[in-house]
């Protein structure tokens, strides 16, 4: 069993090395999918500057009973609590950017999305709801798995102040659950064609939780490199869609 999960880890990380190639081949859709995800990374990117500049007094405020001890003492515990503050913000920052650069690039990447799916015969019966539906249904998803991500990502922080766990044992685990919520969330539109909704994806992906993991995972990876989330995002999604469509049962070979 072991093994067979190891393998089916690694089967979700070459999805997303299918869905890379899949992306450059086409000029037209590299350009498709960089641009929603450029405007996210900016609104991302002041969110971390305002962040890091307040993060002094944050880790101040987070570490108020210390306020008392000595000054070595005190200036370790708030060095392990700006840590764990970053740490924690950036596992939930990787999960709502994905939400929000799809939000944006609904279109954008409905056609990456749609492109591979014509790959491999389209897809039969797609249920095409009115725009304004399929955009409400979308953030209400979006808004259920950053509600559920927060949740986990405050324990993380929790643990992020025990020395040496906090900074070897829990980003691995941050990777690997952060790496859950991007399958759930890069599967969504090929689930949507569908008419299917995020209970629906988390059945699916349960079936096939290594490749799924691995296929998070990657993309997890992938978004720590330096601009790495604006140019493995519309790659992402269409292994995604890959991931989505194995998930469900149906061929991705040609």
């Amino acid at each position: 069993m072991a093994g067979r999960a190891f393998s089916e880890f690694f089967v979700g990380v070459r999805l997303l090395l299918r869905g890379v190639g899949r992306y450059v081949r086409s000029p037209r859709l590299i350009l498709l999918g960089l641009i929603p995800a450029v405007l996210s990374l900016l609104l991302f990117v002041g969110l971390f500057t305002l962040l890091f500049y307040n993060l002094d007094g944050l880790s101040g405020t987070v570490t108020w009973f210390a306020d008392d001890w000595s000054a070595d003492l005190r200036s370790s515990v708030r060095l392990f609590a700006g840590i764990a503050i970053v740490g924690a913000s950036g596992l939930f920052a990787i999960v709502s950017y994905t939400a929000v650069t799809l939000l944006i690039g609904d279109p954008f990447y409905e056609a990456i999305s749609k492109a591979v799916e014509d790959d491999f015969g389209g897809v039969p019966n797609e249920v095409d709801l009115p725009w304004h539906q399929e955009l409400r249904r979308s953030i209400f998803d979006a808004l259920r798995l950053l509600a559920v991500s927060l949740m986990i990502a405050i324990p993380l922080l929790a643990g992020g102040f025990i020395p040496v766990v906090g900074q070897t044992v829990v980003p691995v685990i941050g990777a690997f659950v952060g790496g859950w919520f991007l399958a759930l969330e890069l599967v969504a539109v090929a689930f949507n064609r569908r008419g299917l909704r995020l209970p629906d994806r988390r059945v699916a992906l349960r079936r096939h939780r290594a490749s799924a993991l691995g296929f998070g995972v990657a993309v997890f990876c992938c978004f720590l490199i330096p601009l790495g989330a604006v140019l493995i995002m519309p790659a992402a999604v269409a292994g995604g869609t890959l991931l989505a469509r194995r998930s469900l049962g149906l061929s991705i070979e040609k």
